[in-house]
């Protein structure tokens, strides 16, 4: 039986990849979890670093409550997803829901036109006056701090994507421990940037590797 995916990441033209690739590699890579891909139709849609994704499902096919959280990353080009209905439509259902939503960057503006962000502080990497152009956007709640979690709402600047990443992954109860991806600690030695697998995980990469060498 196909796993089912507890989380699903939002995307749209020029969407980033660099934003969320701390959050999206530790819940797939290390803790064995899918993710679905959803976008208003199913066809490829590029990221602002030039790599073409395609989703896995349209939005219309999706219930926001049925997943554990749902991701946006950023975009450099935020008025192509702003003026989305089927993505704003697809977020809207998702009000009222026990569904977490993590948006960085420009993204948290789709909250706040979604209705998802009412009356709950917020952050977000756009300028000032981009907030003031839109009615939507409550200013009197947009604060400048590097992530802010209100409610079933995390938010954050786009530079602090490690921040992000752990924030969301600490409220979904995964133990990333205190300094999760975080380099600044002291330097390592040599010994500790020597990596050995364990006996048993040596075997099955050379088990893998016969499968790849018998072809030959």
């Amino acid at each position: 039986m196909e796993q089912k995916s507890k989380y699903a990441v939002l995307i749209y033209p020029d969407f980033s990849l660099q934003e969320i690739t701390c959050l999206t590699s530790a819940l797939t890579v290390w803790f064995g979890e899918k993710i679905d891909i959803l976008a208003s139709e199913r066809k490829p849609c590029f990221s602002e670093e030039g790599f073409q994704v395609t989703p896995a499902k349209t939005v219309d096919e999706a219930d926001p409550a049925g997943y554990a959280c749902v991701i946006l990353p950023g975009t450099v080009n935020p008025l192509p997803a702003l003026f989305d209905e089927k993505l704003i439509g697809f977020l809207r259902r998702g009000k009222g829901t026990d569904t977490l939503f993590a948006a960085i960057s420009s993204s948290p503006a789709l909250l706040c036109k979604a209705g998802l962000l009412d009356g709950k502080d917020f952050t977000a990497g756009f300028f000032v006056q981009f907030a003031e152009t839109f009615p939507f956007i409550d200013t009197n709640h947009f604060v400048h701090r590097p992530v802010v979690e209100e409610g079933n709402v995390i938010t954050a600047i786009g530079m602090f994507f490690r921040e992000f990443a752990q924030a969301v992954l600490n409220r979904l109860g995964y133990d990333v421990g205190e300094h999760f991806m975080d380099t600044s600690g002291p330097a390592y030695t040599e010994d500790e940037l020597t990596f050995r697998w364990s006996d048993e995980d040596y075997q099955e990469f050379l088990d893998e590797l016969k499968e790849f060498t018998d072809k030959d």
